[in-house]
């Protein structure tokens, strides 16, 4: 296990509204994999985005399922740095017309 296939499975986790996967938003800010499990940090695009609890549940069930063995999944919603379009993927903001 390591970064770049849990990125890999996060990126199966879809914004709603949006259609795009959080990494490719730029919704994923920190990746930490250690003994105790994995902790990320993630932002939404507002913080009146009604779908925060949503996410996070799906990042937690979405990283389970990918590794049954995992001790622990954390996920922190952070606000800071705000989220902003230069964030996201350059196919993210062409696929939004941006």
């Amino acid at each position: 296990m390591d970064d770049d296939d849990i990125l890999a499975a996060l990126k199966t986790v879809i914004d709603p509204e949006l259609g795009i996967n959080i990494v490719d938003l730029g919704l994923i800010y920190q990746v930490v994999h250690n003994a105790n499990g994995i902790d990320i940090a993630m932002t939404m695009t507002t913080p009146a985005c009604p779908l925060g609890e949503m996410m996070s549940e799906d990042v937690k069930r979405v990283l389970r399922e990918r590794y049954p063995d995992l001790p622990d999944v954390r996920v922190e919603i952070v606000w800071d740095p705000p989220w902003s379009p230069e964030l996201m993927s350059e196919e993210s903001r062409r696929l939004l017309g941006m």
